[in-house]
């Protein structure tokens, strides 16, 4: 199975979070249910849980096999589970680049790495899954720093978004501070009913 590459606001509308960032669709599609007064069905424990799951899943572009290993290793670590797994899901490599602002989106980052544009602790690194551990540098490869998509993506970046990361203008690099706390991590998941589900 591979990554969606669909329209984006159907799977928003779906979780009715808008998950991929701002939407105006997303926005519009919600003030028309509002004002028609239209409701979903009511979910089951069962169905809440397996959404809660397939949303993180969506919000991060991970594949069912790579989510379930994740929970795994979480599951085998100190600490509570849910928390654990996102931290080790933010510890991505892809996703670290995205938070850091050299990629726009996930899916830009997951290509950037795939493409061999990106360095860990001085190295390529082209394996997006790949786990950061405190300390770790990511940075963009030397011939990669003209590329406009990451030159764009920069221009706009939040230079204080994320706490646990430490940004570097001059070197084009990040530094991977520390996991981070769940009340650092923006996205709306219940990762509670994800342990549930996976418990059972």
């Amino acid at each position: 199975m591979a990554r969606y590459i669909g329209p984006k606001t159907k799977i928003a509308k779906r979780f009715r979070d808008p998950i991929y960032g701002p939407d105006k669709y997303f926005e519009r599609s919600q003030e028309q249910d509002q004002r028609h007064n239209k409701r979903s069905g009511k979910l089951s424990e069962y169905g809440l849980q397996l959404q809660e799951k397939q949303k993180a899943k969506y919000t991060y572009g991970i594949l069912e096999r790579q989510f379930k290993n994740i929970f795994h290793r979480a599951s085998s670590k100190k600490g509570i589970t849910g928390e654990v797994l996102l931290q080790l899901i933010e510890a991505r490599l892809d996703n670290v680049v995205y938070r850091l602002g050299i990629a726009p989106t996930r899916a830009a980052a997951r290509q950037l790495v795939s493409h061999r544009h990106i360095l860990v602790n001085g190295a390529i690194v082209n394996v997006p899954s790949y786990t950061l551990r405190p300390g770790d540098i990511v940075g963009v490869r030397e011939r990669s720093k003209s590329c406009e998509v990451i030159v764009d993506s920069l221009s706009r970046r939040n230079a204080s978004a994320y706490t646990w990361l430490e940004w570097d203008a001059n070197s084009m690099s990040g530094k991977f501070m520390q996991y981070p706390e769940r009340e650092a991590i923006p996205e709306n998941i219940n990762e509670q009913l994800i342990v549930e589900l996976y418990s059972k």
